[in-house]
């Protein structure tokens, strides 16, 4: 896979992930019925702050280095995301989609500066990228799906 290929595959999956919640009201947005207790709004903000901890994370990997385990630094990945979820929780809904818009294009811009050794090849370096994007961003984009395509009798659930 060549950078070209990398970014097509990025964008399609975001497209993808974006026009799961394309249409819905604020309401709709902000419900915090989608999964679990998140809204779309949270699962917004989770996939952004994936896509940060890409671009804290990645430089690293380049470097040689090795990221910190979650399970040490956080307790673990649902400790983390519950950690971030509080905090994102506070924002409104149009810094949640500034942010979103903000981080993808730094990422993508990111993406644009790495030696294509790193993108060719299944190295660690696209290996996480791939977690925290194109392999990250369909399973928020089924949950919001399934919650859109529910029976009409789930509907005020």
């Amino acid at each position: 896979m060549n950078r070209s290929q990398l970014l097509k595959r990025i964008d399609k999956s975001w497209q993808t992930f974006l026009k799961s919640y394309t249409g819905l009201s604020e309401f709709e947005l902000t419900d915090p019925k989608i999964t679990g207790n998140w809204s779309v709004k949270d699962i917004i903000a989770h996939v952004t702050w994936w896509e940060e901890e890409a671009l804290k994370h990645l430089p690293l990997i380049l470097a040689g280095g090795r990221p910190p385990r979650y399970s040490v630094a956080y307790g673990g990945i649902n400790a983390f995301n519950a950690q971030m979820t509080e905090q994102r929780n506070k924002l409104s809904l149009d810094d949640v989609l500034r942010q979103r818009d903000e981080i993808h294009q730094r990422l993508i811009d990111y993406i644009q500066t790495v030696s294509e050794d790193h993108i060719i090849e299944e190295t660690r370096f696209r290996k996480r990228l791939r977690l925290d994007t194109y392999g990250h961003y369909p399973i928020h984009a089924r949950a919001i799906e399934k919650w859109k395509n529910r029976p009409a009798a789930d509907h005020n659930k």
